[in-house]
């Protein structure tokens, strides 16, 4: 039988690149989109352009508003996105949103009768979310595999995050090597309606440094 999967797409370059290894892996992916309040639709649209180009089991998009999470920049559209880095965790951590997608995710998992998520947080090249460390995920796979269905009945339900050690350098290059057309992914914190980035948040700078280091040219578009 095909292995199925849910892929949690957000649009960006990670979650492309976890999209085709994740196809390259033989599973029949089902990709998940969450709209949750962020600052743009750019992201859904390239979302919406990739599952399309990779033909996907099903795209499905949920609208969660986390708007009113006030605390985040990325749902607090009067708080000022930070153009270099900061230490501890930034002003762009959105409270549980890995939790909360990653639920979802299971959720839809469960109905069609799938049991592997994949996900492509990063720990080496993240901007200091907690929710993208490997003992969180671990944590979590741990947790959930006690209260569902198919683990109960002996078939338990995996996370796999493909990037979650890579550098961006690291991940573009695989991307590569897979086919991957990254001028279809949007990474901008604040990119505008044409999808077109700023160049100046912590996710153009990582995907700047990658594309640079990886010694290939940068397809985005930049404002």
């Amino acid at each position: 039988m095909s292995k199925k999967a849910i892929i949690l797409l957000s649009g960006g370059l990670d979650s492309l690149t976890t999209l085709a290894i994740a196809k390259q892996q033989g599973f029949k992916c089902y990709a998940l989109h969450v709209i949750y309040g962020q600052r743009h639709a750019s992201e859904t649209h390239a979302a919406k352009k990739i599952a399309d180009f990779h033909q996907v089991e099903s795209f499905r998009q949920i609208n969660i508003d986390m708007s009113w999470l006030k605390s985040s920049a990325l749902t607090n559209h009067s708080l000022t996105i930070p153009e270099q880095r900061t230490d501890g965790i930034p002003v762009t951590y959105v409270p549980a949103r890995n939790t909360i997608m990653m639920s979802l995710a299971l959720a839809w998992a469960e109905t069609v009768e799938a049991n592997d998520v994949f996900l492509g947080v990063n720990a080496v090249d993240y901007s200091g979310y907690p929710d993208c460390r490997p003992e969180y995920i671990k944590a979590y796979e741990t947790m959930v595999n006690l209260g569902i269905k198919s683990a109960v009945e002996g078939e338990p339900f995996h996370i796999h995050t493909p990037l979650i050690q890579l550098s961006k350098e690291d991940i573009i290059l695989k991307g590569l090597m897979l086919g991957v057309d990254y001028s279809m992914s949007v990474s901008c914190y604040q990119a505008d309606a044409d999808g077109r980035a700023c160049g100046k948040c912590d996710s153009c700078d990582l995907r700047q440094k990658g594309f640079e280091k990886a010694g290939v040219k940068d397809p985005t578009l930049y404002r």
